[in-house]
């Protein structure tokens, strides 16, 4: 058996290097996440004080914890976005699309024949 190196649609093959601004997205995204986390237990904390003992500072406490949590959920989703554009796995939708050549046949290579 021979290694599958050449063939019409063999390509280059690029190594894989560190990039840090890709690592530095990801830890944001893992340090959102995480913050994210946080202040939704903090909000239902805040929650059960607030229901139980009445207390105004406790119903302040959970609104900002709650603004908080949506944010840093909104911040995840928008640097996941990002990571993912710059990974590849989406396409950017704002890149001009390559334009079709008016000379070529329509249909393909099978119809031109």
């Amino acid at each position: 058996m021979t290694a599958v190196t050449g063939g019409k649609r063999a390509g280059d093959r690029t190594k894989a290097r560190f990039r840090p601004a890709l690592a530095l997205i990801a830890v944001g995204v893992t340090a959102s996440i995480v913050a994210w986390g946080y202040l939704v237990v903090a909000a239902i904390d805040f929650g059960a004080t607030a229901r139980h003992d009445g207390k105004t500072s406790a119903w302040a406490l959970l609104v900002v914890a709650s603004l908080g949590a949506m944010l840093c959920l909104f911040l995840t989703f928008m640097l996941a976005i990002r990571l993912s554009h710059a990974l590849g796995f989406s396409a950017d939708h704002h890149a001009p699309r390559p334009k079709r050549d008016p000379a070529a046949p329509k249909g393909g290579k099978r119809a031109a024949r």
